[in-house]
Protein backbone atom coordinates (compact mmCIF):
# COMPACT_ATOMS: atom_id res chain seq x y z
CA UNK A 1 0.00 0.00 0.00
CA UNK A 2 0.92 3.06 -0.51
CA UNK A 3 0.89 5.12 2.70
CA UNK A 4 1.31 8.82 0.96
CA UNK A 5 -2.40 8.11 -0.05
CA UNK A 6 -3.47 6.89 3.00
CA UNK A 7 -6.87 8.18 4.46
CA UNK A 8 -9.22 6.68 6.91
CA UNK A 9 -12.61 6.43 6.09
CA UNK A 10 -15.14 3.87 6.12
CA UNK A 11 -13.16 1.42 8.49
CA UNK A 12 -13.14 4.09 11.13
CA UNK A 13 -17.26 4.49 11.07
CA UNK A 14 -17.13 0.43 11.92
CA UNK A 15 -14.83 1.77 14.48
CA UNK A 16 -16.89 4.02 16.15
CA UNK A 17 -19.98 1.89 15.79
CA UNK A 18 -18.16 -1.41 18.02
CA UNK A 19 -16.65 0.94 20.72
CA UNK A 20 -20.17 1.75 22.26
CA UNK A 21 -21.34 2.06 25.94
CA UNK A 22 -22.14 -1.78 25.75
CA UNK A 23 -18.44 -2.65 24.59
CA UNK A 24 -17.47 -0.38 27.76
CA UNK A 25 -19.37 -2.18 30.32
CA UNK A 26 -18.64 -5.69 28.63
CA UNK A 27 -14.65 -4.73 28.56
CA UNK A 28 -14.96 -3.38 32.20
CA UNK A 29 -16.43 -6.04 33.80
CA UNK A 30 -14.00 -8.66 31.88
CA UNK A 31 -11.11 -6.43 33.45
CA UNK A 32 -12.66 -6.11 36.93
CA UNK A 33 -13.82 -10.01 37.13
CA UNK A 34 -10.83 -11.83 34.94
CA UNK A 35 -8.18 -9.22 34.89
CA UNK A 36 -5.88 -9.51 31.99
CA UNK A 37 -7.00 -13.02 31.14
CA UNK A 38 -8.96 -11.93 28.28
CA UNK A 39 -7.63 -9.92 26.46
CA UNK A 40 -6.48 -12.89 23.42
CA UNK A 41 -10.61 -12.65 22.86
CA UNK A 42 -10.09 -9.18 21.67
CA UNK A 43 -7.00 -10.28 19.78
CA UNK A 44 -8.76 -12.47 18.17
CA UNK A 45 -12.05 -10.52 17.66
CA UNK A 46 -10.25 -7.81 15.91
CA UNK A 47 -9.03 -10.54 13.30
CA UNK A 48 -12.15 -11.99 12.51
CA UNK A 49 -13.34 -8.29 12.17
CA UNK A 50 -10.75 -7.69 9.72
CA UNK A 51 -11.44 -10.73 7.65
CA UNK A 52 -15.56 -10.03 7.48
CA UNK A 53 -15.27 -6.07 6.95
CA UNK A 54 -12.67 -6.31 4.30
CA UNK A 55 -14.80 -8.78 2.44
CA UNK A 56 -18.02 -6.05 3.34
CA UNK A 57 -15.64 -3.24 1.82
CA UNK A 58 -14.32 -5.15 -1.20
CA UNK A 59 -18.18 -6.08 -1.87
CA UNK A 60 -19.29 -2.54 -1.63
CA UNK A 61 -15.98 -0.96 -3.79
CA UNK A 62 -15.86 -3.38 -6.56
CA UNK A 63 -19.68 -3.49 -6.95
CA UNK A 64 -20.50 0.07 -5.82
CA UNK A 65 -23.56 -1.49 -3.77
CA UNK A 66 -24.13 -2.08 -0.34
CA UNK A 67 -24.82 -5.39 1.50
CA UNK A 68 -28.59 -4.87 1.50
CA UNK A 69 -28.49 -4.03 -2.32
CA UNK A 70 -26.33 -6.92 -2.62
CA UNK A 71 -29.19 -9.60 -0.83
CA UNK A 72 -31.87 -8.01 -2.80
CA UNK A 73 -29.88 -7.96 -6.10
CA UNK A 74 -28.40 -11.89 -5.89
CA UNK A 75 -30.90 -13.81 -3.54
CA UNK A 76 -33.92 -14.87 -6.05
CA UNK A 77 -35.83 -16.77 -4.53
CA UNK A 78 -39.18 -14.94 -3.06
CA UNK A 79 -39.10 -17.09 0.03
CA UNK A 80 -35.42 -16.40 1.04
CA UNK A 81 -35.36 -12.99 -0.05
CA UNK A 82 -38.57 -12.39 2.74
CA UNK A 83 -36.74 -14.21 4.86
CA UNK A 84 -33.74 -12.12 4.78
CA UNK A 85 -35.47 -8.88 4.72
CA UNK A 86 -37.23 -10.13 8.13
CA UNK A 87 -33.99 -11.13 9.75
CA UNK A 88 -32.34 -7.89 8.76
CA UNK A 89 -35.27 -5.23 9.95
CA UNK A 90 -35.58 -7.45 13.41
CA UNK A 91 -31.75 -7.73 14.10
CA UNK A 92 -30.70 -4.31 12.75
CA UNK A 93 -33.07 -1.93 12.77
CA UNK A 94 -35.62 -3.35 15.37
CA UNK A 95 -32.58 -3.86 17.38
CA UNK A 96 -30.98 -0.78 16.92
CA UNK A 97 -33.79 1.40 18.07
CA UNK A 98 -33.53 -0.26 21.35
CA UNK A 99 -29.89 -0.14 21.56
CA UNK A 100 -30.15 3.60 20.80
CA UNK A 101 -31.51 4.20 23.89
CA UNK A 102 -28.36 2.49 25.62
CA UNK A 103 -26.26 4.57 23.12
CA UNK A 104 -28.05 8.31 24.60
CA UNK A 105 -27.78 7.29 28.49
CA UNK A 106 -23.78 6.00 28.21
CA UNK A 107 -23.23 9.26 26.46
CA UNK A 108 -25.05 11.13 29.14
CA UNK A 109 -23.47 9.27 31.54
CA UNK A 110 -20.41 10.57 30.19
CA UNK A 111 -21.06 14.22 30.20
CA UNK A 112 -22.43 14.04 33.69
CA UNK A 113 -19.17 12.44 34.71
CA UNK A 114 -17.66 15.85 33.43
CA UNK A 115 -20.07 18.02 34.89
CA UNK A 116 -20.47 16.44 38.65
CA UNK A 117 -24.40 16.09 38.42
CA UNK A 118 -26.97 13.97 37.12
CA UNK A 119 -29.18 16.16 34.11
CA UNK A 120 -32.12 13.99 32.86
CA UNK A 121 -32.54 16.53 29.73
CA UNK A 122 -29.24 14.75 28.02
CA UNK A 123 -31.04 12.42 26.37
CA UNK A 124 -32.70 15.07 24.56
CA UNK A 125 -29.99 17.15 23.74
CA UNK A 126 -27.59 14.37 22.47
CA UNK A 127 -30.63 12.99 20.32
CA UNK A 128 -31.20 16.52 18.64
CA UNK A 129 -27.70 16.51 18.08
CA UNK A 130 -27.18 12.84 16.34
CA UNK A 131 -30.12 14.18 14.36
CA UNK A 132 -28.36 17.24 12.82
CA UNK A 133 -25.36 15.47 12.21
CA UNK A 134 -27.11 13.32 10.24
CA UNK A 135 -30.01 15.39 8.84
CA UNK A 136 -27.04 17.57 7.02
CA UNK A 137 -26.58 14.52 4.11
CA UNK A 138 -23.14 14.77 4.42
CA UNK A 139 -21.80 12.08 3.86
CA UNK A 140 -17.89 13.73 4.47
CA UNK A 141 -19.16 16.21 7.64
CA UNK A 142 -20.54 12.31 9.52
CA UNK A 143 -16.80 10.66 8.04
CA UNK A 144 -15.02 13.55 9.98
CA UNK A 145 -17.08 13.63 13.06
CA UNK A 146 -16.80 9.75 13.42
CA UNK A 147 -13.01 10.10 13.09
CA UNK A 148 -12.53 12.96 15.40
CA UNK A 149 -14.80 10.36 18.24
CA UNK A 150 -12.59 7.56 17.40
CA UNK A 151 -9.33 9.41 18.18
CA UNK A 152 -10.87 11.24 21.27
CA UNK A 153 -11.92 7.85 22.36
CA UNK A 154 -8.70 6.45 21.64
CA UNK A 155 -6.83 8.95 23.46
CA UNK A 156 -9.30 9.51 26.33
CA UNK A 157 -9.01 5.29 26.94
CA UNK A 158 -5.63 4.56 26.34
CA UNK A 159 -4.59 7.68 28.31
CA UNK A 160 -6.30 6.03 31.44
CA UNK A 161 -4.99 2.96 30.55
CA UNK A 162 -1.22 4.25 31.54
CA UNK A 163 -2.64 5.93 34.29
CA UNK A 164 -3.54 3.30 36.29
CA UNK A 165 -0.10 1.74 36.17
CA UNK A 166 -0.64 -2.14 34.80
CA UNK A 167 1.39 -5.39 35.26
CA UNK A 168 2.90 -5.37 31.62
CA UNK A 169 3.90 -9.32 32.40
CA UNK A 170 0.10 -9.83 32.85
CA UNK A 171 -0.92 -8.32 29.90
CA UNK A 172 1.13 -9.56 27.17
CA UNK A 173 0.71 -13.30 28.57
CA UNK A 174 -3.18 -12.46 28.63
CA UNK A 175 -3.26 -11.34 25.28
CA UNK A 176 -0.91 -13.90 23.60
CA UNK A 177 -1.83 -16.87 25.91
CA UNK A 178 -5.36 -17.92 25.30
CA UNK A 179 -7.59 -19.12 28.64
CA UNK A 180 -11.01 -19.39 29.66
CA UNK A 181 -10.97 -19.30 33.53
CA UNK A 182 -14.42 -20.60 35.52
CA UNK A 183 -17.21 -18.59 35.44
CA UNK A 184 -15.59 -17.20 31.64
CA UNK A 185 -17.20 -18.35 29.25
CA UNK A 186 -20.39 -16.09 28.97
CA UNK A 187 -17.63 -12.95 29.15
CA UNK A 188 -15.36 -14.29 26.43
CA UNK A 189 -18.35 -14.90 24.04
CA UNK A 190 -19.58 -11.15 24.87
CA UNK A 191 -16.16 -9.84 24.23
CA UNK A 192 -16.76 -11.02 21.05
CA UNK A 193 -19.55 -10.18 20.16
CA UNK A 194 -19.32 -6.54 21.15
CA UNK A 195 -16.92 -6.33 18.17
CA UNK A 196 -18.10 -8.92 15.65
CA UNK A 197 -21.57 -7.19 14.65
CA UNK A 198 -23.80 -7.94 11.82
CA UNK A 199 -25.00 -4.29 11.30
CA UNK A 200 -21.39 -2.86 11.08
CA UNK A 201 -21.17 -5.35 7.53
CA UNK A 202 -23.94 -2.94 6.38
CA UNK A 203 -22.51 0.48 7.33
CA UNK A 204 -18.93 -0.70 5.92
CA UNK A 205 -20.14 -1.97 2.28
CA UNK A 206 -22.70 0.90 1.96
CA UNK A 207 -20.10 3.76 2.78
CA UNK A 208 -17.42 2.11 1.12
CA UNK A 209 -19.87 2.46 -2.39
CA UNK A 210 -20.25 6.15 -1.22
CA UNK A 211 -16.74 6.67 -0.13
CA UNK A 212 -14.40 5.33 -2.89
CA UNK A 213 -14.81 5.35 -6.87
CA UNK A 214 -13.96 1.63 -7.93
CA UNK A 215 -11.90 -1.31 -7.72
CA UNK A 216 -8.91 1.61 -8.12
CA UNK A 217 -9.47 2.52 -4.73
CA UNK A 218 -9.08 -1.27 -2.68
CA UNK A 219 -5.25 -0.60 -1.90
CA UNK A 220 -7.08 3.19 0.20
CA UNK A 221 -9.82 1.36 1.63
CA UNK A 222 -7.62 -1.95 3.23
CA UNK A 223 -5.18 0.67 4.60
CA UNK A 224 -8.04 2.51 5.93
CA UNK A 225 -9.49 -1.18 7.42
CA UNK A 226 -5.95 -2.50 8.71
CA UNK A 227 -5.63 0.97 10.42
CA UNK A 228 -8.83 1.72 11.51
CA UNK A 229 -10.13 -1.86 12.90
CA UNK A 230 -6.87 -2.86 15.29
CA UNK A 231 -7.20 0.68 16.66
CA UNK A 232 -10.72 0.11 17.80
CA UNK A 233 -9.64 -3.40 19.74
CA UNK A 234 -6.91 -1.47 20.92
CA UNK A 235 -9.28 0.63 22.41
CA UNK A 236 -11.25 -2.25 24.15
CA UNK A 237 -7.97 -3.84 24.90
CA UNK A 238 -7.15 -0.54 27.25
CA UNK A 239 -10.36 -0.45 28.85
CA UNK A 240 -10.33 -4.02 29.72
CA UNK A 241 -6.77 -3.43 31.00
CA UNK A 242 -7.74 -0.22 32.90
CA UNK A 243 -10.15 -2.21 34.90
CA UNK A 244 -7.86 -5.14 35.65
CA UNK A 245 -4.93 -2.74 36.80
CA UNK A 246 -7.62 -0.95 39.23
CA UNK A 247 -10.24 -3.32 40.43
CA UNK A 248 -9.15 -7.04 39.45
CA UNK A 249 -8.64 -8.66 42.88
CA UNK A 250 -10.12 -5.64 44.94
CA UNK A 251 -13.20 -5.72 46.85
CA UNK A 252 -14.97 -3.29 44.27
CA UNK A 253 -18.18 -4.09 42.58
CA UNK A 254 -18.70 -2.89 39.02
CA UNK A 255 -22.01 -2.81 37.52
CA UNK A 256 -21.79 -0.53 34.72
CA UNK A 257 -19.91 2.51 32.52
CA UNK A 258 -20.41 4.61 35.56
CA UNK A 259 -19.34 2.96 37.95
CA UNK A 260 -15.73 2.51 36.62
CA UNK A 261 -15.63 6.37 35.87
CA UNK A 262 -16.31 6.72 39.57
CA UNK A 263 -14.34 4.32 40.70
CA UNK A 264 -10.73 5.57 39.54
CA UNK A 265 -10.91 8.36 41.18
CA UNK A 266 -9.18 6.97 44.56
CA UNK A 267 -6.79 4.54 42.54
CA UNK A 268 -5.74 6.54 39.65
CA UNK A 269 -6.70 10.35 40.49
CA UNK A 270 -9.47 12.80 38.74
CA UNK A 271 -7.39 13.17 35.81
CA UNK A 272 -8.27 9.44 35.08
CA UNK A 273 -12.19 10.17 36.11
CA UNK A 274 -11.70 12.93 33.55
CA UNK A 275 -10.69 10.72 30.74
CA UNK A 276 -12.97 8.13 31.15
CA UNK A 277 -16.30 10.38 31.14
CA UNK A 278 -14.70 11.38 27.95
CA UNK A 279 -14.17 8.45 26.59
CA UNK A 280 -17.63 7.14 27.29
CA UNK A 281 -19.22 10.39 25.81
CA UNK A 282 -17.34 9.65 22.49
CA UNK A 283 -18.28 6.25 22.94
CA UNK A 284 -22.10 6.39 23.45
CA UNK A 285 -22.05 9.77 20.30
CA UNK A 286 -20.14 7.83 17.98
CA UNK A 287 -22.80 4.73 18.61
CA UNK A 288 -25.47 7.22 18.24
CA UNK A 289 -25.00 8.17 14.98
CA UNK A 290 -23.59 4.64 13.60
CA UNK A 291 -26.45 2.71 14.31
CA UNK A 292 -29.29 4.94 13.06
CA UNK A 293 -27.00 4.99 9.79
CA UNK A 294 -26.22 1.65 9.36
CA UNK A 295 -30.04 0.87 9.68
CA UNK A 296 -30.80 3.06 7.41
CA UNK A 297 -28.10 1.77 4.97
CA UNK A 298 -29.46 -1.96 5.63
CA UNK A 299 -33.03 -1.18 5.40
CA UNK A 300 -32.89 1.23 2.16
CA UNK A 301 -30.58 -1.03 0.87
CA UNK A 302 -32.69 -4.48 1.36
CA UNK A 303 -36.28 -2.54 0.05
CA UNK A 304 -34.56 -1.09 -3.19
CA UNK A 305 -34.89 2.43 -1.40
CA UNK A 306 -31.20 2.88 -2.46
CA UNK A 307 -28.63 4.88 0.02
CA UNK A 308 -29.09 8.43 -0.44
CA UNK A 309 -28.02 10.02 2.24
CA UNK A 310 -30.88 12.97 1.90
CA UNK A 311 -33.68 10.37 0.43
CA UNK A 312 -36.89 10.50 2.66
CA UNK A 313 -36.91 6.79 3.06
CA UNK A 314 -33.56 7.02 4.63
CA UNK A 315 -34.36 9.93 6.87
CA UNK A 316 -37.46 8.66 8.32
CA UNK A 317 -35.68 5.34 9.14
CA UNK A 318 -32.58 6.89 11.44
CA UNK A 319 -35.57 9.22 12.46
CA UNK A 320 -37.54 6.85 14.18
CA UNK A 321 -34.32 4.89 15.65
CA UNK A 322 -33.22 8.19 17.50
CA UNK A 323 -36.34 9.32 18.35
CA UNK A 324 -37.16 5.63 20.05
CA UNK A 325 -33.71 5.89 21.79
CA UNK A 326 -34.53 9.29 22.83
CA UNK A 327 -37.39 8.15 24.33
CA UNK A 328 -36.24 5.43 26.14
CA UNK A 329 -32.93 7.24 27.08
CA UNK A 330 -35.21 10.16 28.64
CA UNK A 331 -37.43 7.50 30.57
CA UNK A 332 -34.90 5.46 31.81
CA UNK A 333 -37.06 2.47 30.35
CA UNK A 334 -35.28 -1.35 30.10
CA UNK A 335 -37.28 -3.01 27.37
CA UNK A 336 -35.43 -6.60 28.34
CA UNK A 337 -37.75 -8.32 26.13
CA UNK A 338 -37.21 -6.44 22.69
CA UNK A 339 -33.45 -6.75 23.64
CA UNK A 340 -33.66 -10.56 24.68
CA UNK A 341 -35.60 -10.66 20.92
CA UNK A 342 -32.82 -7.99 19.20
CA UNK A 343 -30.22 -10.93 20.66
CA UNK A 344 -31.85 -13.67 19.18
CA UNK A 345 -32.28 -12.02 15.73
CA UNK A 346 -28.24 -10.69 15.52
CA UNK A 347 -27.81 -14.09 16.76
CA UNK A 348 -29.03 -15.82 13.60
CA UNK A 349 -28.32 -12.92 11.40
CA UNK A 350 -24.78 -12.55 12.06
CA UNK A 351 -23.97 -16.58 10.66
CA UNK A 352 -25.93 -15.70 7.95
CA UNK A 353 -24.75 -12.39 6.43
CA UNK A 354 -21.04 -14.02 7.12
CA UNK A 355 -22.08 -17.08 4.89
CA UNK A 356 -23.87 -14.72 2.27
CA UNK A 357 -20.32 -12.39 1.82
CA UNK A 358 -18.54 -15.44 1.69
CA UNK A 359 -20.66 -16.24 -1.17
CA UNK A 360 -20.93 -13.36 -2.59
CA UNK A 361 -17.09 -12.70 -2.52
CA UNK A 362 -16.57 -15.59 -5.01
CA UNK A 363 -18.76 -14.77 -7.35
CA UNK A 364 -17.60 -14.12 -10.93
CA UNK A 365 -19.25 -10.40 -10.88
CA UNK A 366 -15.79 -9.62 -8.49
CA UNK A 367 -13.37 -10.60 -11.38
CA UNK A 368 -10.29 -10.58 -10.46
CA UNK A 369 -11.37 -9.55 -6.90
CA UNK A 370 -12.83 -12.83 -5.70
CA UNK A 371 -11.97 -14.68 -2.90
CA UNK A 372 -8.70 -16.36 -3.00
CA UNK A 373 -8.25 -19.81 -1.31
CA UNK A 374 -5.94 -18.15 1.81
CA UNK A 375 -9.72 -14.96 1.98
CA UNK A 376 -12.01 -18.68 1.78
CA UNK A 377 -10.12 -20.56 4.36
CA UNK A 378 -10.08 -17.70 7.18
CA UNK A 379 -13.76 -16.58 5.92
CA UNK A 380 -14.93 -20.25 6.85
CA UNK A 381 -13.24 -20.09 9.89
CA UNK A 382 -14.43 -16.79 11.25
CA UNK A 383 -18.03 -18.41 9.72
CA UNK A 384 -17.76 -21.40 12.28
CA UNK A 385 -16.90 -19.01 14.95
CA UNK A 386 -19.74 -16.95 13.76
CA UNK A 387 -22.47 -19.92 14.10
CA UNK A 388 -21.60 -20.91 17.14
CA UNK A 389 -21.85 -16.81 18.61
CA UNK A 390 -24.98 -17.20 17.18
CA UNK A 391 -26.07 -20.59 18.41
CA UNK A 392 -25.41 -19.05 21.99
CA UNK A 393 -26.48 -16.04 21.67
CA UNK A 394 -29.58 -17.65 20.75
CA UNK A 395 -29.75 -20.28 23.68
CA UNK A 396 -29.38 -17.44 26.13
CA UNK A 397 -32.15 -15.28 25.12
CA UNK A 398 -34.68 -18.56 25.22
CA UNK A 399 -33.37 -19.68 28.19
CA UNK A 400 -33.86 -16.11 30.10
CA UNK A 401 -37.11 -16.59 28.69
Amino acid sequence: MNWRNFQLGPAALVAAAFIGPGTVVTASLAGANFGYALLWALAFSVIATLILQEMAARLGVVTRQGLGEAIREQIQRPALRWAAMALVISAVVIGNSVYQGGNLSGASLGVEALIGSSASWLPLILGVLAAVLLWSGNYRLLERVLIGLVMLMSVAFIASFLLVQPDWTAFFRGLFIPSIPTGSLLTVIALIGTTVVPYNLFLHAASSAQKWRGAEDLPRARGDLVVSIPLGGLISIAIVSTAAAAFFGQAVQLEGAADLSASLRPVAGEGATWLMGIGLFAAGLSSSLTAPLASAYALSGILGYGGQLKSWPFRLTWLAIIGIGTLIASAGIRPVEVIMFAQVANGLLLPIMALFLLWACNQQRLGEHRNSLPQNVAAVAVVVVAIGLGLRSVGAALQWW
